[in-house]
């Protein structure tokens, strides 16, 4: 009896784990729990938010602790699932996306012991961690790869909803542009004034088309989902295209230019490392080129499109932004 006895004591205890959400033996896991709300596009929109997911995927694997997790599909959800995240025990909540940031700031007040970071926007509460990025300084330098590598001297630039975090893309790739090839045209589309704008590849397709049929030859793409569009009509048209947030040469070797990469994954997983080991603090960052926050990609799949000569012009520009000998000027409203 009383080795039947021990028998349903220790099964009792592995339902009772089970259904709290932690595997039998993973009980350390119990005394921090990190939890990600993705934005709409979906986790794996092979951009911004798939590259939030690397980021909390590379926590996982290090630490051995999952994290929960939603994917935003309609505007409403934000603050329900922020709350519930929190609610549930969460330690720590990650919010990816700017529009995120009036959900939190709602939920972080009702829930002043529980930690938040925020990608993309500026919370100011004492328990938010905001990190922000200078997107244009990246583009900068995908704006100078762009003109010298057209043979048209037209290039194009597809955003997604218009904002000022896309304008901030446009502005800085512009510049860069015009440092490469003071004669060059840039032409800019944004696609709509809504989060639909995010999820349209179609439409992204359809003015990536309008721009070549002007001329351009180079198109980037700062869209999340809608960009995809972007870059298969592009490679459809035997042009080139540049990629954003996550490294999406990968998408159509040879046709993808090199990719504006901003290092979301990084701060994701900054994130919930420094919440588990105590040194999270709250406040605003904000990832430029200086804290390789933003880059650009060179890999196998793009290899033979960048010469030698691009990359010494670009990461001299590189050198000289980071060292304030070059101001590359953000968006102003």
């Amino acid at each position: 009896m009383k080795r039947l006895f021990a028998a349903l004591s220790i099964t009792a205890c592995a339902v009772t784990a089970l259904a709290g959400g932690m595997a039998p033996g993973s009980a350390h896991a119990q005394d921090f729990q990190p939890a990600i709300v993705f934005d709409m596009g979906g986790k794996f929109d092979k951009s911004f938010n798939e590259a939030a997911y690397a980021g909390a995927e590379r926590f996982k694997k290090e630490s051995g602790i999952e994290y929960r997790e939603f994917e935003v599909t309609q505007e409403a959800q934000r603050e329900q699932a922020l709350r519930n995240m929190a609610r549930r025990g969460a330690n720590v909540v990650v919010g990816v996306g700017f529009a995120q940031a009036s959900a939190m700031g709602k939920v972080a007040q009702e829930f002043p012991d529980t930690k938040f970071c925020i990608i993309d926007s500026v919370v100011e509460a004492p328990n938010v961690q905001s990190i922000t990025f200078k997107e244009h300084e990246g583009s900068f330098l995908v704006g100078m790869m762009a003109a010298m590598a057209s043979k048209t001297g037209k290039v194009g630039f597809v955003g997604g909803m218009d904002i000022p975090l896309i304008r901030n893309f446009a502005t800085g790739y512009q510049q860069g542009v015009k440092h490469a090839n003071p004669q060059a045209e840039v032409f800019q589309n944004m696609t709509g004034t809504t989060p639909a704008a995010w999820r349209d590849p179609t439409r992204g397709g359809e003015l990536a088309k309008s721009q070549m049929d002007r001329g351009a030859d180079v198109i980037y793409a700062a869209a999340g989902g809608t960009g995809l569009g972007v870059l298969q009509a592009v490679t459809d048209n035997k042009k080139l295209s540049i990629g954003v947030d996550s490294n999406q040469n990968h998408l159509h070797p040879g046709s993808v230019l090199t990719s504006m990469i901003k290092r979301v994954d990084v701060a994701v997983h900054d994130c919930m490392k420094s919440a588990k080991e105590g040194t999270w603090a709250s406040g605003s960052r904000v990832l430029g080129l200086k804290e390789d926050g933003v880059g650009y990609a060179v890999d196998e799949h793009n290899q033979s499109l960048v010469t030698d000569d691009m990359k010494q012009k670009v990461e001299a520009a590189k050198a000289r932004i980071i060292a304030g000998e070059l101001q590359v000027q953000p968006y102003k409203q």
